[in-house]
């Protein structure tokens, strides 16, 4: 499905998830309002490390865990 949103660039397919771009025209605000209540990290960015669907949780140690793994980032700039 192409994103067709205010917020064109997001990379999240939760396409059926109430606060995805595609859903309302106030782009990425009500799913960072949500995570920052909830001290989560957006899915997107979740995404730019190859984790879709790969991780226990959204917590803030999750994604600093799969950053510094062989399998995340590491602190390096992925190609």
């Amino acid at each position: 499905m192409e994103n067709k949103s205010s917020a064109p660039f997001c990379t999240c397919d939760k396409f059926k998830c109430p606060l995805h771009p595609v859903n309302h025209d106030k782009g990425c605000t009500l799913c960072i309002a949500k995570n920052l209540r909830a001290r989560e990290i957006p899915n997107c960015y979740f995404d730019l490390l190859g984790a879709e669907g790969g991780r226990k949780d959204d917590s803030f140690r999750t994604f600093a865990e799969l950053v510094m793994s062989d399998g995340g980032c590491g602190g390096e700039e992925k190609e």
